[in-house]
């Protein structure tokens, strides 16, 4: 199973509104056009959060016009710059290509999708009813290989700034995590950038934007002027094996 990441779109109302001198739908557009090109078409897409910056239902309709040309089924969680109120009230089960699900099967793997959202809040958190969602998923599924997606990096990336507003209850979620071999990879948004860390057999995977990149290891907030946007591709195999790859597209 062939899985494309696509994390924090930020996309707005209007198409010509930037973040930090990017135009996010011209970016996410030149992104997918590069998805749509690849030699092997993706299984489906996981959208891990931040896919609006304004909250409002056209930047979510915008989406949706972007994504449906692609014809691959989109998974998707929340991120501290979206609104699930409006998400869940806007995107109804025939808003092809997205999908409501936050757990499915596919090429011998099961997927888990986690909210760790906390509205007007830029740091995340897993409540305790998601919490107790996951480890229901993972006591049901004991022999499944299994694939966790959250907005919210749970493990420190080397920037202060930003690890300062990482996922706040970490440890209980790692602690989860620990119990249950059959996790194989996280894979999370926010960072904007490229991450990838091994700890207790699991891998932890951080992915670039499709707009603005942030610069790493450092102590405030800073951009990367070199970095371009991306995505990161997954292939996940029946054996439990996996290759995994970051794809870089040229703009400015």
């Amino acid at each position: 199973m062939l899985i494309a990441q696509v994390t924090d779109t930020h996309l707005f109302a209007a198409p010509e509104q930037a973040l930090k001198q990017i135009q996010t739908a011209d970016s996410l557009q030149v992104v997918l056009k590069r998805l749509l090109n690849l030699p092997s078409r993706p299984d489906c897409l996981l959208l891990t959060g931040d896919l609006s910056q304004d909250e409002t239902p056209e930047s979510y309709d915008r989406l949706v016009d972007l994504l449906a040309p692609l014809e691959i089924p989109a998974y998707w969680l929340p991120g501290n710059h979206d609104s699930l109120a409006i998400m869940q009230k806007h995107w109804r089960l025939s808003s092809w290509p997205l999908k409501p699900e936050k757990s499915f099967f596919a090429g011998g793997w099961q997927i888990l999708l986690l909210n760790s959202a906390i509205p007007g809040h830029v740091e995340g958190e897993l409540a305790a009813a998601e919490l107790a969602w996951l480890a229901a998923q993972l006591q049901n599924h004991p022999e499944q290989l299994t694939l966790i997606t959250l907005h919210h990096p749970p493990l420190p990336v080397g920037s202060a700034w930003m690890d300062a507003i990482a996922l706040q209850n970490s440890a209980e979620f790692l602690a989860l995590v620990d119990r249950y071999p059959q996790v194989k990879l996280v894979v999370f948004g926010h960072i904007h950038q490229e991450f990838a860390r091994q700890r207790q057999g699991v891998v932890y995977l951080g992915s670039p934007s499709t707009c603005v990149q942030f610069q790493p290891y450092s102590q405030a907030f800073g951009i990367d002027p070199e970095a371009q946007p991306g995505f990161r591709l997954l292939n996940l195999l029946p054996d439990g094996s996996y290759k995994t790859w970051i794809e870089r597209v040229p703009y400015r």
